[in-house]
C-alpha cells in the first residue's frame, strides 16, 4: 500500500495542502480563500488536493501509453479541467441558495424581493455558460482562480449593465451570501462528478467543426487532430483506469500543518510547525541550492537565510501589519475598483514609478486617492506602490543578513509580475548581477510542501534563536 503525507498551509488569505509520496514527488495540490472558518478553509484544501492526486496518479500510471498516445494527456488534462466545473456548479448552486436567503431576510417589501429574486436570476443564467465555456475551452480550472473571484467578476458585470439604483442593493446580497457560500464544505462524489465530465467531454468532442477556423490557437488545433476523430477510442480506453482511481484510498499516513493560522488547525499538536521552517525547507527542495528565502503572504513578510541541508539559520519577520503584503494589495485592489489578478499587469504599463509614501494600508488608499486627483496616472501610481512593497522586503533582506546565491521568492505574491520585476531589478542593484533568482509556479505551495516534507520524515526541530555570522550561511 503506498503512503502519502500531508502539509496544509493555512494563511490568512489562502490555504494551500499538497501531498507527497514517500520519493518526495508532489503529487496533489489543493488551494482555497482562507475567510473566517479557519478549519473548513483547511478540509477544502485537502479535499482538493486529494481530487488533483488522483488525476496525477492517473497520469503516473498511464506514462507509457501517454508517451505512445498523446491524445491521452490531453483527454486527462481537459477532464480534470471538466471535473473542476462539475464541482463549481454544485458550489453555484450552494450560492444560489445564500442569494435566495439574503433576499427573503433584507427586503421586507415582498414586491422588492421578488424583483430582486428576478434580477439574480437573471444574472446567474446570463453568466453560467459563458464560465461553462471558459472551464472547457479556456482551461480555466488550471489557473487557480477561486471560486469566489470567478463569480465575483462576472457577478459584477452583469450588476453593471443595469440601473445605477440597483447596484447598492444587489452588492449587498452579494456581501452577505458568498462567504457562507464559500464557507461551506460539500462532499463531492468524486466518481459521479468524473461520469458527468466524460459526458460533458462527449458534447465538446462531437461539437467540435470538421475545419479548422481561421484565428484558432495552435493548442485548439493540436485538440481537433487528437481528439476530433477518435474520441470514443481514447474515453473507453481510459475508462478502466479511470474506475480504479476513482475508487483509490488514499492513506495519509502523517500529516503537518503551517502557516499564519497554524495554531486554529485541527492537528495534533506534535504535527504543527512554523511556517519559516517549512517555506525554507519547501523552497530548498525544489532548488537545492537555495541559501536565501523571500516569502511574501497575505498578512506578513518573512526574510530567511538557510543552509545546505534547508535548515533556518537567521531570519527578519514583518508581522505587526499586512503593510507590503496579500491583504495590502488586495485593498488597493478594492480601492481602484479591480480585481487582485489585474494589479501586477496594470503596474508592469507603469512609465515612471510616482514615490509612495505609505504601505499601510489605511494611509495608502487615502494617498492612492490623492495621487489619482492629482492627475496621475493610475499605472504609474501602482508601479510605485509596488516598488514600495520591495523595498520594505530589502530591509527584511538586509537585516537578516543579506541575499547569497542562490534567492528563493515564495508565497502568493510571487505570482505578480510587478512585483517579480522589481524584486528582481534591487537584488541585482543590491547585490549584483551574478544572484540567481528563482521563481517556481508552485511558490505559493511552498509552505504546504514543506510541511508535507517535514510529516515524511517526522522531524520535530524549532527556529534558531541566535542570528549567525552571515559569513557562515553560505557553506
Amino acid at each position: 500500500m503506498n503512503k502519502y503525507y500531508l502539509g496544509v498551509d493555512l494563511g490568512s488569505t489562502t490555504s494551500k495542502a499538497v501531498i507527497i509520496n514517500e520519493q518526495d514527488e508532489i503529487i496533489g495540490r489543493g488551494i482555497t480563500n482562507t475567510r473566517a472558518n479557519y478549519s473548513v478553509a483547511a478540509d477544502i484544501a485537502r479535499d482538493e488536493a486529494i481530487y488533483n492526486a488522483r488525476f496525477s496518479v492517473l497520469k503516473k500510471k498511464l506514462e507509457a501509453e501517454i508517451k505512445a498516445n498523446p491524445a491521452y494527456n490531453k483527454y486527462i488534462n481537459d477532464l480534470e479541467s471538466v471535473f473542476q466545473y462539475e464541482q463549481f456548479k454544485i458550489r453555484l448552486d450552494k450560492l444560489g441558495e445564500e442569494l435566495l436567503k439574503t433576499c427573503h431576510t433584507f427586503f421586507k417589501d415582498e414586491e422588492v424581493q421578488e424583483k430582486m429574486i428576478q434580477h439574480l436570476r437573471n444574472i446567474r443564467k446570463s453568466f453560467k455558460p459563458v464560465i461553462k465555456h471558459d472551464y472547457l475551452y479556456n482551461n480555466l480550472g488550471a489557473k487557480n482562480q477561486f471560486f469566489r473571484d470567478i463569480v465575483s467578476e462576472k457577478y459584477n458585470e452583469e450588476v453593471a449593465k443595469l440601473d445605477m439604483t440597483l447596484f447598492e442593493p444587489l452588492m449587498t446580497v452579494w456581501d452577505k451570501s458568498i462567504s457562507p457560500a464559500e464557507n461551506q464544505l460539500i462532499t463531492f462524489d468524486f466518481k459521479e462528478l468524473v461520469d458527468k465530465a466524460m459526458e460533458e467531454l462527449r458534447e465538446k468532442y462531437k461539437n467540435l467543426p470538421d475545419e479548422v477556423m481561421d484565428q484558432t490557437s495552435i493548442n485548439f488545433d493540436a485538440e481537433l487532430n487528437l481528439l476530433k476523430g477518435n474520441f470514443e477510442k481514447v474515453s473507453d480506453s481510459l475508462r478502466v483506469h479511470i474506475d480504479e482511481i476513482a475508487g483509490l484510498e488514499f492513506n495519509i499516513t502523517n500529516m503537518t500543518g503551517t502557516g499564519y493560522g497554524r495554531a486554529l488547525l485541527p492537528f495534533p499538536q506534535e504535527c504543527i510547525r512554523s511556517e519559516i521552517l517549512c517555506h525554507a525547507f519547501g523552497a530548498h527542495a525544489v532548488f537545492p541550492d537555495t541559501r536565501t528565502v523571500l516569502d511574501i503572504g497575505g498578512q506578513d513578510t518573512k526574510a530567511i537565510q538557510v543552509d545546505r541541508y534547508g535548515l533556518v539559520t537567521s531570519f527578519q519577520m514583518n508581522d505587526r501589519c499586512a503593510a507590503g503584503c496579500g491583504r495590502y494589495l488586495g485593498y488597493i485592489a478594492d480601492e481602484m475598483s479591480i480585481s487582485l489578478n489585474e494589479l501586477g499587469p496594470m503596474a508592469m504599463k507603469a512609465e515612471k514609478e510616482v514615490n509612495i509614501c505609505s504601505t499601510c494600508p489605511v494611509f495608502a488608499g487615502a494617498e492612492l486617492r490623492e495621487l489619482t486627483n492629482l492627475g496621475e496616472k493610475r499605472e504609474d501610481i501602482l508601479g510605485g506602490l509596488h516598488k514600495a512593497i520591495i523595498m520594505r522586503a530589502m530591509s527584511l533582506l538586509a537585516r537578516s543578513g543579506g541575499v547569497f546565491n542562490e534567492f528563493t521568492f515564495t508565497g502568493g505574491v510571487a505570482r505578480n509580475p510587478a512585483v517579480i520585476k522589481y524584486l528582481s531589478e534591487l537584488v541585482r542593484e543590491n547585490y549584483g548581477d551574478k544572484i540567481k533568482i528563482n521563481i517556481h509556479t508552485d511558490s505559493i505551495f511552498m509552505g504546504a510542501l514543506g510541511g508535507a516534507m517535514f510529516a515524511r520524515r517526522n522531524m520535530n526541530l524549532s527556529l534558531p534563536t541566535n542570528k549567525v555570522e552571515t559569513a557562515e550561511i553560505n557553506k
